[in-house]
């Protein structure tokens, strides 16, 4: 039976994804702006088999309930009346489910995968409406380098993609994982209890929608003091409208706030960084290449940190030969 392999990036939104248009179709209610990281990477395989019924390997451990559900609704967008069933086979090189956008690599890898083991020819936009489908920003991680999400119009999600952007200034990520397991509300419940219950969800959609086209100006511009006040005032606002969602959704941990701390004193040193948080306690810190040791050196020491990731820019999803 055919075998697929293929690999994607994580990303890291700068402009944040909280929100959807259309739950059951995956489509944001605004667009985004993200980095894709060499760093957060996932490798899958997507295995034809002859059995009853589809099978999941994540980080080497047999899964099954509400995630293997996922992956077979996922799969079944593109297998439709084909009888033959996957194994799917998935490796993360960074923490799953703990806040650092594993479903993104994860569902990107997964689109080329299974597009390609089904024998389906699908465009790159194609392959970032299937991979938005999965989660909503797995449609970025087909793309690498920068990329946009578009929210689109269309009842279908038809044209609810990612489009790669040309942007000269070239960055790269310090990432303060935190002492932290699975986080307690995933990313799909958390946005659809902000959007029913915060009363400032409304208000972060507005400023998402002017957030956007002013980032991507300042990232072409090369403007990053100016960037830097846009993205960390997007991942502010974010949490805000989480945090005031009933109950509250709280993603920060104890080196958080530390975290914050220590890229805003170093920006006000003179060391050209910013900061932004994904829905978890982790602190991406971005900076030209030039200063990424320094930033990561100065995120390390704090007791609830366990180790600083590092990454350059990352390439877009893509077929490969064989897992690593």
């Amino acid at each position: 039976m055919r075998v697929a392999v293929a690999t994607a990036c994580a990303n890291i939104a700068l402009v944040k994804y909280w929100g959807k248009r259309d739950a059951a179709l995956n489509t944001p209610a605004a667009g985004s702006l993200s980095l894709t990281l060499d760093r957060l990477r996932t490798f899958t395989t997507v295995e034809r088999i002859d059995a009853n019924a589809d099978a999941l390997v994540l980080d080497g451990v047999a899964v099954e309930g509400k995630a293997l559900a996922r992956i077979t609704k996922f799969v079944d967008l593109v297998r439709g009346d084909d009888p033959a069933r996957v194994r799917v086979t998935s490796l993360n090189t960074f923490p799953t489910a703990a806040g650092l956008a594993s479903s993104a690599s994860a569902f990107a890898a997964l689109a080329v995968a299974t597009a390609d083991a089904f024998e389906r020819t699908l465009t790159p936009t194609e392959l970032s409406v299937l991979a938005r489908r999965g989660s909503g920003s797995a449609a970025r991680s087909v793309f690498g380098g920068w990329a946009k999400m578009n929210a689109g119009a269309a009842p279908d999600g038809s044209d609810a993609a990612a489009e790669p952007l040309e942007i000269g200034v070239e960055l790269a990520a310090a990432i303060a994982v935190a002492n932290a397991g699975e986080k307690d509300v995933g990313s799909t419940d958390g946005m659809e209890l902000t959007r029913e219950t915060s009363p400032y969800h409304a208000a972060w959609i507005e400023t998402v929608e002017r957030d956007l086209p002013t980032a991507i100006e300042a990232a072409r511009a090369e403007d990053l003091d100016r960037l830097a006040t846009i993205v960390e005032g997007n991942c502010l606002a974010m949490h805000a409208n989480a945090m005031a969602a009933r109950p509250g959704i709280l993603y920060f941990g104890p080196s958080t706030l530390w975290a914050i701390d220590v890229v805003r004193k170093l920006r006000a040193a003179g060391t050209p960084v910013f900061f932004t948080i994904d829905a978890g306690p982790h602190v991406v810190a971005f900076t030209p290449p030039a200063h990424l040791d320094a930033v990561a050196e100065a995120l390390i020491d704090h007791p609830e940190i366990a180790t600083v990731l590092t990454s350059q820019m990352g390439e877009g999803a893509h077929a490969i030969e064989a897992m690593p």
